[in-house]
């Protein structure tokens, strides 16, 4: 590496370092062995590779300067050209040696990426859903891909650096002083001024670099935002394209103006450690020059001192900088640690069982819940604020009792906030209750296998999520495995055969982002088939067709009483009407059941239930089909 590209390599980690200058942690170190352990054969070998290649890197200005010596002292020809073959197979050498080098680092980099990857992703999937609700996304997938690269660095190039930058300084420094030592002492004068440059030029590109990286976040989180289908319907109804261009256009202006600064500061740098270095060149060479005429020094070994320089200054000028690249790394390592340590309030007990076989019953057992804190659910620097309010919600839900027999249909009313969601919420353990117990088919949930509840259980929310994928892939989800002849099936169970068999591909159309290429009562019949084919026991509706119009409800509302059929299930409605036919209808308001009865029953006693259908037929809401 030339005393040029060092130094630059010098000034980039220095621009990209981070101001968390916190001591080593030895818990960090174990934790980050552990992830290394893995991959120790290869570490080994690594080393090994570097330590010949450093000295490969040394012996090759020695053998030349014994080749100017030959040639000023008359040697025969054969030792001139033994010479230069030694120089022609070191470089072989090294060349073969510095692919197996970059194999075992790549593999070794690559494979870290892996490990923490997979850890992160499989960690964060066990995190309750009250953790999404409040991470920035951006921030979270960032962990998943910066920091885990900036972690991998400490193996594949820091690794790397401090071994082969060591064994090549030692080994330069003894054969330079073997050659002159004062010619060495002279050289290492010069280190300075070498350096320290590429200290303060990239403090300075570093702060232009931070300024740059927050108006191009600014930027991507603009364009994120607008370009999805909601965000540009949104701009197009109620936006001013003409404002959001030009504030756009202001940042990348100024983004512009930094890039233009930086690559100046850049080229003004290496103008001048272009000039360093011929100055230290022609130290070497004067100095050298004057004691090889002076009869103290021979030819070769000035040439050699001057190969040999680029392999002092390189290694001291990577070493230097080595604390910054490992607190880079550390800080890194640290940042996806904080992910893997925040605990999921939602786990698994070790003795956990299974829900039993057959038809399941839904019981809640004087429960009542409040919502956890942020301080429980999340972390500061994933939802961009100083400290986390470790306060706890307030309690949504109190002393509720509820029961659906096996193949009942129990109803959920109320108004907007009364609680009707977060009870759902708890059948499939989305949350645990603060008291009481949620019970299927007799278990508590918390004593049941994750998986039980999985396959137990299906939902169909108001706003169905579907990924950017074909319609087979968002159907089959529920069940990887099943053939295109039940995908069909359940897809017409669903009222959507004819629709996905009218479409160009089929079950390979894709579908878009959250399935915007879809009508809403569409999407709607897509999860609802996506539901059927998991088969579950116990279905729960929440709000299935509240922002349907009236044909797509019909069509919905067919779909579900498909679905219900034989299965336990709990619905929230919105219009009453279409659950006029539920064996229990359970008012809610304020998290307490304050009404239960039939349709009729509750009609009759004037209560809340009465209130609420008065009110939504004396606006005229047409009565669709009840379930």
């Amino acid at each position: 590496m030339s005393m040029e590209s060092t130094a630059w390599h010098s000034m980039y980690t220095a621009m990209h370092a981070q101001n968390d200058r916190r001591p080593f942690s030895r818990a960090t170190l174990a934790r980050i062995a552990a992830f290394a352990v893995p991959h120790r054969r290869r570490i080994v070998w690594f080393t090994l590779v570097s330590v010949l290649t450093a000295a490969m890197t040394v012996a090759t200005p020695l053998l030349a300067g014994r080749v100017i010596d030959a040639i000023t002292h008359n040697a025969e020809v054969r030792v001139v050209v033994v010479l230069a073959v030694l120089i022609g197979l070191i470089a072989l050498a090294e060349a073969g040696f510095g692919l197996i080098q970059h194999w075992l680092s790549a593999n070794i980099g690559e494979g870290l990426i892996l490990d923490l990857r997979t850890s992160v992703y499989d960690h964060v999937q066990t995190m309750p859903v009250a953790f999404f609700s409040r991470t920035r996304t951006g921030a979270l997938v960032s962990r998943l891909n910066n920091d885990v690269i900036g972690a991998q660095r400490a193996f594949s190039d820091t690794l790397s650096g401090v071994v082969s930058n060591v064994v090549t300084l030692v080994l330069a420094l003894i054969a330079m002083v073997s050659l002159s030592w004062q010619i060495t002492v002279m050289t290492l004068l010069l280190l300075p001024v070498f350096v320290l440059p590429a200290r303060r030029m990239g403090a300075r590109l570093a702060r232009l670099r931070r300024e740059a990286a927050n108006h191009n976040s600014t930027m991507s989180t603009q364009m994120t935002e607008r370009f999805s289908a909601a965000g540009a319907t949104l701009i197009k109804l109620f936006g001013h394209p003409e404002r959001e261009s030009v504030e756009f256009a202001s940042r990348a202006a100024r983004v512009r103006d930094i890039g233009v600064r930086s690559a100046m500061v850049q080229e003004v740098f290496f103008i001048a450690l272009t000039l360093v270095s011929a100055l230290a060149l022609a130290l070497v060479y004067g100095l050298g020059g004057f004691f090889a005429l002076a009869g103290e020094l021979e030819a070769g070994a000035v040439v050699a001192l001057a190969l040999l320089l680029t392999r002092l200054y390189a290694p001291l000028t990577a070493l230097a900088n080595t604390r910054v690249e490992v607190m880079n790394a550390m800080v890194s390592f640290e940042r996806v640690f904080e992910v893997l340590d925040l605990r999921p309030l939602i786990r698994q007990k070790p003795d956990a069982v299974a829900l039993p076989d057959g038809p399941l019953s839904v019981e809640f057992d004087d429960v009542s819940f409040a919502y956890p804190s942020a301080e429980q659910v999340s972390l500061a620097s994933l939802e961009e604020v100083a400290t986390l309010d470790p306060r706890a919600g307030a309690t949504v839900l109190h002393q509720v009792n509820l029961r659906a027999e096996p193949g009942q249909t129990v109803a959920l009313v109320g108004s907007t906030g009364a609680g009707k969601s977060t009870i759902a919420s708890l059948i499939p353990r989305l949350f645990d209750v603060d008291s009481g117990a949620v019970r299927i088919g007799g278990l508590d949930v918390r004593d049941a296998t994750t998986d039980s509840l999985r396959d137990a259980i299906g939902m169909v929310t108001q706003d169905g999520h579907l990924f950017h994928d074909t319609v087979r892939a968002n159907v089959a989800r529920a069940r990887p495995e099943a053939s295109d002849d039940e995908v069909w099936a359940v897809l017409h169970r669903a009222r959507l055969g004819e629709l996905v068999a009218s479409l160009p591909d089929g079950l390979d159309t894709v579908v878009g982002e959250r399935g915007y290429r879809l009508s809403g009562g569409e999407r709607q019949r897509l999860t609802i088939a996506r539901m059927l084919l998991a088969q579950p026991r116990v279905v729960i509706l929440d709000e299935a067709t509240a922002h349907l119009d009236s044909t797509s409800e019909a069509a919905v509302q067919a779909a579900l009483t498909e679905a219900l059929a034989g299965r336990t299930a709990i619905v929230i409605a919105h219009r009453l009407s279409t659950i006029q036919a539920a064996d229990t209808i359970l008012v809610v308001e304020d998290g307490r059941i304050v009404e239960s009865g039939g349709h009729a029953a509750l009609l009759v006693a004037e209560g809340r239930y009465a209130e609420l259908y008065r009110t939504q037929f004396s606006r005229g809401e047409e009565v669709p089909a009840a379930l």
